[in-house]
């Protein structure tokens, strides 16, 4: 058994895989990440926009759907349909095997409806009934708009995967809209196990540390240079301690005693972007249990091979209080960053899917 195996039977944390490729699907290269320990598969706008620009895996099947006479906007979401759920059988017995705690696939709505409430329900409906896997999770950013919408699908009994978090406000948002639709849904539905409901909160990682590095770096202080690379740790440590408050104490016993799962938090975009800090960084600091972490295909391996297995999400919570402190003395306020960076994100999503339907719409005249 290698490390990313460990994760899970040593630390009760599921390592996830950050990527999609239709090569790896067919290919046999899911299974093997599968057989390596891999728990989980998420995608996004991104992620199928590299897909789809990059290899010529796509152009077959492009060339079938619009010569039926569809749109490439419907095209594009036929050849999303298809790959998701071939990753959700891939990932099938996974999901069998953990009894619905891992084995998920994530897709995501389109990342233009983000700051429209009734349109993301509807997306998302459309793509949970074109998908009907039980292992699925729908994507939903975390933004303002997108908060109800999270707790309306809850509450009709779909599992969900909440995106985008940077802050721990919004971190509260998003937990209380999960206990909120099982309550909904509980209140529906007499004596069903709510088990059947599933939902992880992605918290983001390396870019907080992208965003506030800036600043410190603008600030050019021997106290700001401390500083420098420890404000997504410190920061996805605070929102681990939020998860267990929230998760306990007698309004979320009522609902676990009908069977309902923890919603567990995601570490996501956790490959270093600084080049001088550890490869595996944001996987070490990160580790405990009731926990996700999805990692590139490239951040996986090198954990593999020379990453840490040892409970680190609760260490030293004292220093992780005092990096925050020290930043606000600074000036630097991480919910500020968290809203920045959320605009941002959801920003680099819809040019993404924008970027990928104009390329599709090109090699669709080619091939007409």
């Amino acid at each position: 058994m290698g490390r990313i195996q460990d994760l899970h039977t040593e630390q009760g944390q599921s390592p996830w895989l950050d990527n999609l490729r239709r090569g790896w699907l067919h290919g046999g290269e899911m299974q093997q990440w599968i057989d390596r320990g891999v728990r989980g598969l998420t995608s996004n706008p991104s992620i199928f926009a590299k897909a789809m620009t990059d290899t010529d895996e796509y152009d077959a099947d492009l060339r079938r759907l619009v010569g039926e006479g569809k749109s490439v906007t419907d095209a594009y979401w036929d050849l999303v349909v298809d790959d998701i759920q071939a990753a959700t059988e891939l990932l099938r017995p996974v999901f069998e095997a953990s009894d619905g705690e891992d084995g998920y696939v994530s897709v995501e709505v389109s990342p233009t409806l983000a700051n429209n409430t009734d349109q993301t329900v509807e997306a998302a409906r459309e793509l949970d009934r074109r998908l009907t896997s039980p292992n699925l999770y729908i994507k939903v950013p975390a933004t303002i708009e997108g908060v109800p919408a999270i707790q309306t699908l809850i509450g009709e009994g779909t599992s969900v995967n909440v995106t985008l978090i940077f802050g721990l406000e919004r971190y509260a948002a998003v937990m209380e809209a999960y206990i909120a639709g099982l309550e909904t849904y509980a209140a529906a539905n007499p004596g069903a196990n709510l088990g059947s409901i599933s939902s992880v909160a992605s918290f983001f990682i390396s870019r907080v540390d992208v965003e506030v590095d800036r600043r410190l770096d603008a600030i050019g202080s021997d106290q700001s240079a401390a500083l420098m690379g420890k404000a997504a740790v410190a920061n996805a440590k605070l929102a681990y301690q939020m998860f267990e408050k929230t998760f306990s104490g007698p309004r979320w016993d009522a609902l676990a005693d009908r069977g309902a799962r923890v919603q567990r938090p995601l570490w996501a975009s956790t490959s270093t972007k600084n080049p001088t800090y550890p490869d595996t960084l944001y996987v070490d600091e990160l580790i405990g249990p009731d926990t996700v972490n999805t990692l590139p295909d490239k951040t996986l391996n090198a954990f593999d091979d020379h990453g840490t297995v040892a409970r680190t999400i609760d260490a030293d919570m004292a220093a992780a209080y005092q990096v925050v402190e020290d930043l606000q003395s600074l000036g630097i306020d991480l919910e500020e960053v968290a809203v920045k960076l959320e605009e941002e994100g959801v920003g680099s999503f819809a040019k993404a899917f924008d970027e990928v339907l104009e390329t599709l719409g090109t090699r669709a005249e080619e091939v007409s």
